[in-house]
């Protein structure tokens, strides 16, 4: 586990240090900063995207992950989680949500090759070296995204830590079933949602992106599946 700690660490770390430039940072540069990242965000969606070799897979994923993340109203529990602490923390009406800057930063942090092999190699083999360097990535997003999120990205370190931690932990039971290909395929059906944070942050959506997040669960279940089956 000591990989996953240093993982949160550095996304406390680099939360605290964005939240701290935020406070000096004019609206209109806010704005741009967020459209700029924006377009990195669908840069690293994209990119994330190109590895998914069924585009079947990735279709279905997508299709059943909004329609049981609609059904169970995933956005909706997100937002009255984030509301109830932003009425602790009386930050009612100003900057953006703690749901936003949540859910942007746990995707970007937790969907990807590096969260399930670097987990998997953890809890497998004790090697942390592939979390160790996400932890240093993330600690530069982490700063980035809440200069212009807010304080939901630090509390997407709680979201690390249960995610990357159950992933260590339960590393002997999913890894037969997390083969490169399921792997691409998770990263696939990931970076999509991750394309739509992007045109969130540009403002030219305004998607409901947490109730897509079974997606991410489908997409290796389908591609073992098939895989059984020798479809693919």
């Amino acid at each position: 586990m000591l990989g996953v700690i240093a993982n949160v660490i550095t996304v406390i770390i680099g939360s605290i240090l964005g939240l701290r430039f935020q406070r000096g940072i004019p609206n209109h540069v806010s704005k741009a900063v967020m459209t700029g990242l924006g377009v990195c965000t669908l840069y690293i969606g994209i990119s994330g995207s190109l590895n998914g070799e069924n585009t079947l897979i990735l279709i279905v994923s997508i299709v059943l992950g909004a329609v049981t993340g609609t059904l169970i109203d995933i956005d909706g529990l997100i937002n009255k989680l984030a509301k109830l602490v932003e009425v602790k923390l009386k930050r009612e009406g100003k900057g953006n949500s703690i749901a936003e800057g949540l859910v942007s930063s746990t995707l970007l942090f937790c969907v990807g090759s590096m969260t399930v092999t670097g987990s998997i190699q953890a809890g497998l083999t004790g090697d942390n070296s592939i979390l160790f360097t996400k932890a240093m990535l993330d600690m530069v997003s982490a700063m980035m995204l809440a200069s212009s999120l807010g304080i939901g990205v630090l509390f997407s370190a709680f979201a690390v830590f249960i995610i990357q931690g159950g992933l260590v932990l339960l590393s002997g039971f999913i890894a037969p079933f997390m083969s490169t290909g399921a792997v691409n395929e998770m990263t696939c059906a990931g970076s999509v949602l991750i394309i739509m944070i992007g045109t969130n942050l540009m403002g030219i959506t305004n998607i409901k992106v947490a109730d897509y997040l079974p997606a991410i669960v489908f997409a290796p279940v389908f591609y073992n599946i098939l895989n059984i089956f020798e479809i693919i």
